[in-house]
């Protein structure tokens, strides 16, 4: 036949001269339809070659080859050769497939390994065979019963991308001369006349499977033998053909006994060779694959050498089953009398009483290649692939269950089933589950989760094993299944006992069930987050030959073993070196001899560059190797470190961090990773050293194992001082080529080491922390470490200093830690909380920590599951009840551990006199119990969501007494901790009070109360106001109380005889906070006790101040000590205030006011024209420090997204494409302190959603962005709609304004404070605190996305957040600022004039299209729209509006009306708003649709009207009713027995937009044609005098609104004038 090309190809494909090339277009974007197809049919025994031009490396998968027996003119081309059907057979890697579905797994050469040159091709015998043929080599048959006329196929997939046809004809034969020639060399080389049976083709040298097995074991025992020759084209070692032809089939004899003899070709029915003895290389190249296939069986060997022989189960994979039979020996352990034996079904006897091995001639389905693959019937969610391979569950965010999946045949005897895990997702709780089952996969009703069976079947779950859905094991192993990631391997193995083995990533976990049925399929569940596994069949060459190197180095003694080291004193009679270790990652090779590692693709990969060294590191001696090449594709780069796992029986992971065997302190791996300490996965220090992320080509690292036990590492040298403590002295050095980092040589030359680091540097060195210090022994305070004995899921790290629970999701107690030595008394014990998890919120094991104390060694201590169990001498603290015992011996504490949250402190302290205190964020609590016998020991129980913990540098020798030897002026020298101007007390004070010193010192003159003063001036954010006690009189009991209140003293009347409560307990007009004794009251009622170090023990000299912190908590301070938050939800505009009361006489100031500076981030204040008392401007001091930080100039980086384009000196960013691929971050850190602010320029209403922003928390010169912010997961808070998200998860909800819905020209900005707290600030307006904890640098970070496409950085403004250059929105509307309860009140003249600022709105457009359907006459409504409001949440948390406000004379409260959009009504000309109107109060009335026409046409609310609620005729002797007229009522009459008809309004909608006051009508959005309901109402001016305020009408005991009290709720009128309508309000459901 012609050796030309189809003219029909792939829609790909480009053919050329004259159709003997074929090449694939555009081949870099494209990888498939690429199929060709040869012009004419194939004759007999016609080898169709053809010759790979060219290859790319950006895609996997190289060229497939095969015959079809469609019509190439006729055919539909699919986009791969494996889519081809209707009789198809297709080589595609080293797999066979028909019609697309696999019939062998293991065969020829791996195409995908070939390269340009290289020749391929393809032929049928005169048997019906089908041949490949790789450079010339017969591959043997691929498949059988091939029909004729037919095509060959060549698919140009993946990398391969051109091939020319270089012949059609039969093979040469010169090329079978050539081979006869190499055979009869090979004869000749022998001395003796050895012979080579060749058996499926395989030369010397090339054993395969069992069939080497067992002729080996006939030349050991040296007997008699006949063996089957098979025929020749079959040259798999490891393989067996599909059927045994009898002409094929030829039966040599084999005698005299040989110690082991080459088999050779066969010349004679019997052959005498001589005993030779081989090398250990040439034993290896023996044994290499008959080790292999008999590695995982358990029986091996039947009977003994006299008569015993070889047996072997079905095979592993899709080998097929096999059987041999021996006199005197069994097969699997069936049984055989001892003068013969039975192998399989068809298998030929031996001779009675003759010994041996023989191979059976298996017939049937026994031998077909029947591959493990998941079953067609399926869970409802799954979708099968990749030939029934792999399954992946649909809808995986969607769905957590619903996948489960099983095997398309039972199981055979020692089998491994193996399966990767190829995708997580993050949504859910729990993951991949895995076991067997004895049902049917063709008559299975599949369930939602294997677990919900109760017959039949046994899973692993977690880390448990579960059988018929309960709970048998619940701690099968140390692995958990829901902790292991992507890339990990889970195995199975029914053994030939029954056993039940689960293997992860290669490692046998032991007997899970020791008696399981003889027919099981393996079964999958892809629940939770495991969402696409793959099925890993164990034969592949790669891991058959890292198993066949393992095995062979057991059993060769001197192979692997363990050398000299070479340390920086080496012994010169030892000179042995450190090398890389021949057992590497699967992307990574050694080459120079062992010293040089290298990922040979480092631009298509990124992992599997795992190596390690060849033998263990001796104490003191430094691994170090040198990073030889990078590459910039990659983020991440090398990650150096140590592990106990010897390399020769590893299976090494993508990553060396996946790896995470190893549960406690002294096993496993520890790895250095960018700037961080990982020990078994989980990381242990985050700041530990240099970056080696940013590190270069020809940069050092290593890493060396101290005597001691701990682990340094080192960054071109330069030690980066202790990282792990208590290191086992075995462990072997590892590199991670990972990322950029593509090659490392290893630096042995002892003048290149650097030198080991000195026993004073930083860390313990010299002392193990875990091990137990007697109290005598430790004289410093930092020897207290956790004990190296603790819980079974605890973990102890960082040279005892931290302690942590593994299997945090899926364990919730087993993990008690104790002190290793007993505390002194007077000794604080503190930790802190460093990681929480939410996974046991909501359920009975909810809790977060216990702490205590105990009496018990931990030596003697049998640790249970949690610390509560045990009945002696032990006295916890759970939650806030103190247990001793385990019995409660005192409920409501003073403070309770379940509300702590990650960064809390916890303390405990044994004092002087037996007494337990604990300590919360280092504030005595006060007593817990007493009586505590000499010697206890800390204890901490990692519980619930409580995971990690830490020692506090704070824990030791504490001294907390308040005694007045203690306490001296010199202890405590007077001076202002800012600088600025001193505080001064307020001119308006109690009764007893004479002020002195010009406002700077408070003295009682008379009685015990009427003491209390005031700040002179409202505090700022963090402001400490703080006095010095100067005398006292005993006389007296009680003390100071202090605090802060929302009372403005300004307000208080003038003269100091009335006005003010007697003490401050009883202070209660507004809303105060304060400390008596040590318990917190707000508004006189009791809120907490034992806050911290009681007042009244306060004497002369002690110092007490108060301040409000930037979270809005209440701290009090006693001598400088921070006693914590002793209240929360505190007003922003407060002052404090003192009650100088009992005990305590005079008091004067030792603090001073804050200098206005950019570290305020109080929101720009409203004022108004006339500043009140005590509003003076406020300057700073000369020579105090400067008011403003210094402005850092902010820019963007020019690294950025790929769709981001920069204009105006790096100011402005645009998105010029597509919506997302715009993320920006600055090129300058964020200051702490300044304010970063941008402007939204541009919007485009095309797309959805709109931008996100936020921080990013280490340096982006080198970060690779993602298409979103949201993917990024490293160090990132950002704000996203209104929620706050920290690494893409959401920690906070309803924050601040909707990010989608700003307009353009909304500003925007980020400000990071003193606390290390991130501030929104919209227009200027601070939208509280998003996010805690944020570290030092930060860079901002923008993502434009969806609508928003260009911003531009605001420059002006950048330090003057709460400063005075910052100019006060809306200062004509507002008089003076007041806080209540919490919520900012401004006393307006007029309801805000102020512009919508969202623009598009869609609820206001709404709202407007309702008003428009009740066709209400223009001339009504005021024509400018900048009076319309929409009171949306978003609307109003863009303007920052607070959500009450004071109005008229005298100032009234009311609420805005949130949810509500307010249409301006025309106000009549002859109503003098600026002299009267001004003066009226603002109230809401709740109207009905039909009744908004007669109100808008008399200009107020009238009698009559046909609102349910605006009208309603009363008796004047009614509750409400009047006893006699107003005096400016103008409806007043003389008959008092007239019914007077009234008028219900309301300071708040929350009551009057009730549906009974407003009912709801339905209408259609004329827009959407969307039903809605709406309500409507009317924002009135009411003037004072004119109404009554009663309590509400409809019988509600809840409050209604949180401001209102229900019996001052309800405003009720009779005078016809006295109400003007301002506003109609819109709410539409």
């Amino acid at each position: 036949m012609a050796a030309e090309l189809h003219p029909c190809s792939g829609k790909l494909i480009g053919l050329s001269n004259s159709n003997r090339t074929a090449q694939r277009n555009q081949p870099v974007q494209e990888f498939n339809h690429g199929l060709v197809l040869s012009r004419e049919q194939l004759k007999d025994r016609d080898v169709f070659t053809v010759r790979i031009d060219k290859k790319v490396n950006s895609w996997s998968g190289s060229i497939e080859i095969g015959v079809t027996s469609l019509d190439p003119a006729g055919l539909d081309f699919p986009s791969s050769a494996t889519g081809l059907k209707g009789g198809s057979w297709i080589v595609s890697g080293c797999s066979v497939l028909r019609d697309g579905r696999s019939v062998l797994e293991e065969y020829g050469r791996d195409l995908d390994q070939l390269s340009e040159g290289d020749r391929v091709g393809i032929q049928r015998s005169t048997h019906g065979e089908l041949h490949l043929w790789v450079n010339g080599q017969d591959c043997g048959a691929a498949a059988s019963g091939l029909p004729t006329g037919l095509w060959a196929v060549v698919d140009l997939y993946g990398k391969c991308t051109q091939v020319t046809v270089v012949s059609c004809e039969p093979p040469s034969l010169a090329e079978r001369d050539t081979e006869r020639e190499t055979v009869e060399e090979r004869e000749q080389e022998d001395e003796d006349e050895e012979e080579e049976v060749v058996v499926c083709g395989v030369r010397e040298g090339e054993f395969g499977g069992l069939t080497s097995a067992v002729n080996l074991a006939a030349a050991t025992n040296g007997t008699l033998e006949e063996v089957p020759e098979l025929p020749p084209t079959h040259n798999r070692p490891d393989k067996f053909p599909n059927n045994l032809e009898p002409e094929t089939g030829k039966k040599i004899k084999t005698s005299t006994p040989i110690s082991v003899a080459p088999l050779t070709k066969c010349k004679s029915p019997s052959f005498s060779p001589s005993p030779i003895v081989l090398t250990e290389h040439q034993l290896f190249d023996v044994l290499n694959n008959a080790i292999v296939s008999l590695y995982r069986s358990e029986d091996n060997v039947g009977g003994d050498l006299g008569g015993g022989g070889i047996g072997r189960d079905s095979g592993t994979g899709s080998r097929g089953d096999r059987g041999s039979s021996s006199g005197g020996g069994s097969v699997n352990g069936n049984s055989s009398d001892s003068g013969g034996g039975t192998g399989y079904t068809g298998s030929v006897n031996s001779p009675a009483g003759g010994g041996g091995a023989r191979l059976g001639a298996v017939t049937g389905g026994m031998l077909t290649n029947d591959a493990l693959l998941f079953h067609e019937k399926c869970g409802t969610l799954i979708k099968l692939s990749n030939n029934n391979k792999t399954a992946e569950r649909r809808r995986p965010l969607d769905e957590f269950n619903n996948g489960v999946v099983m095997t398309n045949r039972p199981l055979r005897h020692n089998e491994m089933f193996e399966i990767r895990i190829d995708k997580l997702v993050d949504k859910w709780s729990g993951s991949i589950e895995i076991g067997v089952t004895t049902h049917n996969p063709n008559n299975l009703d599949y369930p939602a989760t294997m677990t919900n069976l109760r017959s039949g079947t046994i899973m692993m779950s977690g880390c448990g094993i579960l059988t018929n859905g309960k709970g048998t094991r619940r701690e099968y192993c140390e692995f958990s299944l829901d902790e292991l990631q992507e890339g990990d391997h889970i195995g199975l193995m029914h053994k030939a006992s029954g056993a039940l083995h689960f293997y992860i990533n290669g490692i046998d976990q032991g007997v899970a069930a020791a008696q399981t049925p003889a027919i099981v399929y393996a079964v999958v569940d892809l629940y939770g987050m495991a969402v696409k596994v793959t099925i890993v069949h164990n034969h592949n060459h790669s891991d058959r030959l890292r198993r066949n190197n393992a095995i062979m180095r057991a059993l060769s003694p001197d192979v692997g073993r363990p050398r000299p080291a070479r340390s920086l004193t080496p012994d010169p009679d030892t000179p042995d070196r450190l090398l890389f270790h021949s057992n590497c990652g699967q992307k990574a090779a050694i080459i120079s001899e062992g010293r040089t590692a290298l990922r040979p693709h480092a631009t298509d990969d990124f992992n599997h560059g795992v190596v390690l060294s060849g033998r263990p590191l001796h104490s003191n001696e430094v691994f170090q190797v040198r990073i030889d090449k990078m590459v910039d594709k990659w983020a991440g780069s090398i990650e150096i470190g140590v592990t106990t796992h010897n390399p020769a029986y590893l299976q090494l992971p993508s990553t060396m961090t996946n790896l995470r065997s190893g549960n406690t302190n002294q096993s496993g791996t520890w790895m250095m990773t960018g700037n961080g300490v990982m020990h078994n996965g989980t990381t242990i220090l985050d700041e530990y050293g240099h970056n080696l992320d940013r590190l270069k080509a020809g940069d050092t690292v290593g890493v060396v194992r101290k005597e001691d036990g701990s682990l340094h590492f080192f960054v071109n040298g330069v030690a980066q001082g202790p990282a792990a403590w208590n290191v086992p002295p075995s462990v072997y050095a590892v590199v991670d080529l990972y990322g950029q980092a593509a090659q490392a040589t290893i630096m042995d030359d002892v003048a290149d080491l650097p030198t080991l680091p000195e026993d004073s540097s930083d860390g313990p060195t010299v002392m193990s922390p875990s091990s137990p210090c007697s109290v005598a022994g430790g004289n410093s305070a930092n020897d207290l470490r956790f004990h190296q004995l603790h819980g079974t899921n605890a973990v102890i790290t960082n040279g005892g200093r931290t302690a942590l629970r593994q299997n945090c999701r899926s364990e919730f107690n087993d993990a008690i830690v104790i002190s290793n030595r007993c505390l002194r008394d007077g000794e604080l014990f503190e930790i802190v909380i460093q990681k929480m998890v939410d996974r046991w919120s909501g359920s009975i094991e909810a809790g977060k920590i216990m702490a205590g104390v105990t009496a018990i060694r931990p030596e003697e201590l049998e640790f249970p599951n949690t610390m509560t169990d045990i009945d002696y001498d032990t006295w916890m603290l759970s939650g806030t009840a103190i247990m001793q015992d385990g019995n409660t011996m005192r409920n409501n504490y003073g403070c309770d551990l379940d509300t702590l949250t990650t960064g809390s402190r916890i303390g405990m302290m044994r004092s002087a006199t037996g007494d337990l205190h604990y300590y919360i964020n280092g504030v005595d609590q006060g007593v817990a119990c007493t009586g505590l016998p000499p010697e206890v020991y800390a204890v901490i129980d990692l519980y619930g969501q409580c995971v990690q913990v830490s020692i506090t540098s704070s824990s030791g020798p504490q001294d907390n007494s308040l005694c007045t030897s203690n306490i001296t002026e010199s202890s405590f020298p007077i001076h202002s901790p800012v600088a600025g101007v001193a505080h001064r007390l307020h001119s308006k004070h109690g009764k007893n009070v004479v002020l002195l010193g010009e406002g700077c010192q408070a003295v009682r003159v008379g009685g015990y109360a009427h003491g209390i003063v005031f700040s002179a001036k409202e505090l700022k954010t963090d402001e400490l106001f703080e006095v010095k006690i100067d005398e006292v009189d005993d006389q007296w009991s009680g003390s100071l109380h202090m605090g802060l209140t929302t009372l403005a003293p300004p307000e208080l009347p003038s003269c100091p005889m009335s006005g003010l409560s007697p003490s401050l307990t009883q202070l209660r007009s507004k809303v105060t906070w304060l400390l008596a004794g040590s318990e917190v009251r707000r508004n006189g009622l009791l809120q907490r006790q034992n806050y911290g170090a009681s007042l009244d023990r306060l004497t002369v000299g002690n110092r007490v101040g108060v301040k409000r912190c930037s979270d809005d908590t209440m701290h009090v301070l006693i001598d400088g000590e921070d006693m914590g938050p002793a209240a929360t939800a505190v007003a922003k505009n407060v002052y404090a205030v003192l009650d100088l009361y009992g005990r305590v006489t005079a008091v004067s100031i030792v603090s001073s006011s804050v200098l206005e500076d950019a570290g305020s981030v109080k929101a720009p204040s409203l004022s108004s024209d006339s500043c009140s008392e005590g509003e003076e401007d406020r300057t700073p001091v000369e020579g105090g420090e400067p008011a403003l930080v210094p402005n850092t100039v902010m820019a963007f980086l020019e690294n950025h997204g790929k769709n981001i384009q920069l204009s105006h000196e790096n100011l402005t960013a645009a998105r010029v494409s597509s919506y997302n691929q715009g993320l920006l971050v600055t090129a300058q850190p964020l200051p702490r302190q300044q304010l970063f602010q941008f402007q939204i320029d541009r919007l485009n209403a095309s797309w959805t959603s709109s931008l996100s922003l936020g921080v990013i928390g280490h340096s982006p010169d080198r970060l690779n962005f993602p298409s979103t912010a949201c993917c990024l997961k490293r160090s990132v808070w950002l704000l996203q709609r209104d929620s706050v998200f920290h690494n893409s998860l959401k920690i906070c909800e309803n924050y601040g304004p909707n990010l989608d819905t700003c307009p353009e020209g909304t500003v925007l900005g980020l400000l990071v404070d003193g606390n290390s707290c991130l501030h929104l600030y919209v227009n200027g307006m601070d939208q509280g605190v998003a996010a805690q904890d944020i570290p030092t640098p930060c860079y901002p970070l923008i993502d434009l996305y969806g609508q928003c496409e260009q911003v531009t950085i605001v420059t002006n403004n950048v330090a003057t957040v709460g400063g005075e250059s910052v100019k006060a929105r809306f200062q004509g509307d507002m008089e003076k600022a007041d806080m209540v309860d919490g919520i900012k009140e401004s006393v307006c003249w007029m309801p805000h004039p102020e512009v919508n600022p969202n623009k598009t709105c869609e609820y206001q457009a709404l709202c407007s299209r309702f008003k428009d359907l009740l066709t209400l006459p223009d001339g009504y409504f005021n024509e400018d729209a900048k009076y319309n409001l929409c009171y949306c949440e978003s609307c109003h948390k863009l303007r920052g509006d607070e959500s009450y406000h004071k109005r008229g004379e005298p100032p009234r409260d009311y609420a805005l009306p949130f949810g509500w959009c307010r249409f301006a009504l025309r106000i009549k000309p002859h109503c003098d708003v600026s002299n009267s109107f001004k003066q009226w109060h603002i109230a809401y009335h709740g109207t009905s649709v039909g009744a908004l026409r007669r109100t808008l046409d008399h200009a107020q609310l009238l009698s009559g009207t046909s609102s349910i609620f605006s009208v309603s005729p009363v008796k004047t002797e009614g509750p409400n009713g009047y006893s006699e007229p107003e005096e400016n009522s103008s409806n007043s009459l003389p008959d008092r027995d007239r019914e007077v008809p009234r008028v219900q309004l309301s300071p708040t909608m929350r009551y009057s937009g009730l549906e009974m006051f407003a009912p709801k009508v339905q209408f259609r959005d004329p827009r959407s044609h969307c039903c809605h309901q709406a309500q409507v109402g009317f924002q009135v001016c009411v003037r004072p005098g004119s109404y009554k305020v009663g309590p509400q009408t409809l019988g509600a005991i809840e409050p209604l609104d949180p401001r209102f009290s229900n019996t001052e709720i309800e405003w009720i009128t009779k005078d016809q004038g006295g109400t003007l309508l301002y506003g109609l309000l819109i709410r539409v459901e």
